[in-house]
């Protein structure tokens, strides 16, 4: 049943990007997303990619089909552009599409069988590091420089979102999701979902180091559980110029760069770890960077400082 089962997911995403590119309502089109990064988190399943695939499922599909629905909404007021491509245009990006989507088809099944790898010679040092996750081990050894950098980008995007709002609410706090009272149903869920969320997203994190799993995915589902607070009016969402707020979110990057500095007092290099504290910098890394990304994916979503009013 596998082969059936890969071409019907295959058959399914392409239809879905399809619907995507071509429904001309805009909130249609951000549910379509979200179904196509569901759709995705199966593909990765079925390539044995489970990290990847929860990854997808919570970043892909959730968080920024969460943000997309928010701007959707904010701009749903704005009108289509008078200047429309013409059709020749609109043929030739299609063509441009297929044609790259063609060479990248012959280059996969271009590939030798087996196709070369070097895992073998990757997973020989991880064990130095303590976990029995390698895709943990590879972002957070092999690559931790990459990993540093990407909490400053999503940093850097934060402060672009916050940059929209008007100068004069600098520090205030977003907008509110509604103008009334919410539903009975939201608020019910707003009430019930996040113990539940909590457990289970540190389930995700503590078993990151040994099984699929990690701060990103537990971090995704924490800021869930708040923004679904926030959008039922049980708590307000934070001032954007709040100390504490604010110390959420350099919290990661600081202790990141301060284990990453001591790497060179031991004696091994600038985000090198000593082989018998490898594992606990490791975690101690991914708690904290988990409190700096709950924060800033949560605040993305609630928007730019749009008043003041407690």
């Amino acid at each position: 049943m596998s082969e059936p089962f890969a071409l019907l997911l295959t058959v399914l995403v392409l239809l879905t990007a399809g619907w995507i590119v071509t429904v001309r309502e805009r909130r249609a089109a951000v549910l379509g997303f979200i179904a196509y990064g569901l759709l995705l988190a199966l593909v990765w399943i079925r390539l044995a990619a489970v990290d990847v695939a929860l990854t997808e499922a919570a970043i892909g599909g959730g968080a920024t089909g969460v943000l997309l629905l928010r701007v959707a909404a904010r701009l749903g007021d704005l009108r289509p552009m008078s200047a429309q491509p013409g059709r020749m245009l609109k043929w030739l990006a299609g063509l441009v599409c297929a044609g790259v989507s063609l060479a990248l088809m012959a280059l996969v099944l271009a590939l030798p069988d087996p196709a070369p790898s070097l895992a073998g010679a990757a997973m020989e040092p991880l064990a130095r590091t303590g976990l029995g996750n390698p895709v943990t081990a590879v972002l957070l050894a092999y690559r931790a420089l990459d990993t540093f950098l990407e909490i400053i980008v999503l940093l850097l995007a934060l402060i672009g979102v916050w940059s929209l709002g008007p100068d004069r609410f600098w520090g205030g706090r977003p907008a509110a999701w509604y103008e009334g009272t919410p539903s009975s149903a939201l608020t019910f869920l707003a009430r019930v979902l996040p113990p539940f969320g909590i457990v289970i997203a540190g389930y995700l994190f503590w078993i990151g180091a040994d099984e699929p799993g990690g701060k990103f995915q537990a971090s995704t589902l924490l800021a869930a559980m708040w923004l679904l607070t926030m959008m039922a009016g049980l708590v307000a969402a934070p001032r954007t110029g709040s100390p504490a707020l604010r110390g959420a979110l350099a919290f990661g990057p600081l202790v990141f760069l301060v284990v990453g500095l001591a790497g060179i007092g031991w004696g091994e290099g600038f985000l090198a770890y000593p082989d018998r504290f490898a594992k606990p910098l490791i975690l101690l890394i991914e708690a904290a960077l988990a409190v700096s990304i709950v924060a800033a994916l949560a605040l993305m979503v609630a928007g730019p400082a749009e008043r003041n009013t407690p």
